[in-house]
């Protein structure tokens, strides 16, 4: 059983788009679970040895648990399979949220994650299967930016990050086949720049934006900036 389920391409995806809510999460008592469609190789830099270790560290600094599915880097695909896979995770760890790439990028794994993470979200609530689990359906599903293109879409809010930026860049940094050269330094600066950009539109240190297909509601006003 979990609270949260945030799924991501590769490693790194959940912690470059949202990683401060992560941590966040974490310090508010919710039982957090990062899954990783694919192990993120091959890549120009690291090995599968080197990326499994280094996400499984990335996990210990946020404090949450990790999965890691089978499907094919550079060749992620919405398929019946992918999506049951996923499911079934869903299902395993009944989570009540459910967090999903942002569904437009240059990326064809992320697009696909994102259509793979939808229609699991739909897949689990399933009866008459041989999918692993109980029915179980997310009550809601939210997207976070973790993308190649220069987007500048209006959220659907806007999350204070400022107790978790530091825990969201530790994480990053245990990454250090990714970001441990002159580019990743530039990346992870870039990272900082947007988390106080979007922390400088709603009057605090760092922020991280979400996106929702459906309305969001607000269980109390005390939680409006």
């Amino acid at each position: 059983m979990s609270d949260v389920l945030c799924v991501g391409a590769h490693p790194d995806d959940v912690e470059i788009g949202m990683g401060g809510a992560v941590a966040r999460m974490v310090d508010e008592g919710l039982s957090v679970v990062l899954c990783d469609l694919t192990d993120g190789e091959p890549t120009p830099r690291g090995t599968p040895e080197t990326r499994a270790a280094e996400a499984a560290e990335a996990a210990v600094v946020l404090g949450v648990r990790r999965v890691t599915l089978g499907q094919p880097n550079r060749h992620l695909l919405d398929t019946v399979e992918a999506r049951e896979e996923l499911a079934e995770v869903i299902r395993g760890h009944r989570p009540r949220l459910l967090f999903a790439p942002y569904p437009v990028d240059a990326h064809p794994d992320h697009v696909a994650a994102s259509a793979i993470a939808r229609a699991a979200r739909f897949y689990a609530k399933f009866t008459k299967t041989d999918m692993a689990g109980q029915p179980h359906y997310p009550g809601k599903l939210y997207s976070y930016a973790a993308v190649h293109l220069r987007l500048n879409h209006r959220p659907s809010f806007v999350l204070d990050i400022s107790g978790g930026l530091s825990r969201k860049m530790d994480a990053l940094a245990a990454y250090r086949s990714q970001f441990g050269d002159e580019r990743g330094e530039r990346l992870l600066a870039g990272l900082r720049t947007a988390a106080a950009w979007w922390g400088s539109r709603i009057g605090v240190e760092a922020g991280e934006a979400f996106f929702a297909e459906e309305e969001v509601g607000v269980a109390s006003l005390d939680s409006l900036l």
